[in-house]
């Protein structure tokens, strides 16, 4: 069997090495300027360093990583710039993900919505509620039932992978964005587009300004 062979039965039934790695910059495993080593990341997935390599330039076209201080590329880090670009386009998309949901969403997926937000007021650690907030966000996105949506903020958010800690880490956050969730899913339960979309790109501009601040303060 050749090595090419031996590594699709390894990963066989499992996230590629790229999907993998995507997977792990999305949960934040893998922090800006970690350097990326072939050897460690192969011994890590249990595959040679082949496909590794492979996935490492996907992931410098998608410019997730960049070239490192020496031979070799690490995770990016992002400019203010691509910041800004980043949180423009979630704006729209999410906005317009959030009216489809409002027209589209089933009465289970909206239940599941509010029984969501209920449970984040009872919830207390914060490293919780940030795995919460994703997956709210992920939540609002399916019940677009829009594909092409779907397919772009799920590569969008590997993007947002990319940022440093949370925005619950500033004071006053948490509640304010368990607040905007509420109106949220109070817009599509009531079948208003207009409204939780508005309230959605509300949400996301607050959120642009706190990384704005974050991003300033960390020069």
């Amino acid at each position: 069997m050749t090595g090419e062979s031996q590594d699709q039965k390894l990963v066989e039934g499992r996230r590629s090495p790229f999907e993998h790695l995507l997977n792990l910059i999305e949960k934040g495993e893998l922090r800006p300027g970690r350097r990326l080593l072939e050897t460690e990341l192969a011994e890590r997935l249990g595959i040679s360093r082949t496909p590794v390599r492979e996935a490492l330039h996907r992931l410098r076209a998608m410019g997730l990583a960049e070239p490192g201080p020496q031979r070799g590329l690490i995770i990016a880090h992002m400019s203010y710039d691509q910041l800004r670009q980043l949180f423009a386009v979630r704006e729209g998309l999410e906005g317009m993900a959030t009216r489809l949901a409002a027209s589209h969403a089933s009465l289970a997926e909206i239940a599941l919505l509010r029984e969501m937000v209920a449970e984040d007021r009872r919830t207390t650690d914060r490293e919780r509620l940030v795995q919460r907030n994703k997956l709210l966000h992920r939540q609002i996105v399916q019940a677009s039932h829009n594909a092409y949506m779907v397919e772009a903020l799920n590569n969008l958010s590997v993007h947002i992978g990319l940022l440093p800690s949370s925005t619950y880490a500033t004071p006053g956050r948490i509640e304010a964005a368990q607040a905007e969730h509420e109106e949220i899913v109070a817009a599509i339960a009531e079948r208003d587009g207009e409204r939780a979309e508005r309230a959605a790109r509300k949400h996301i501009a607050g959120g642009f300004a706190i990384r704005l601040k974050m991003l300033a303060e960390a020069r």
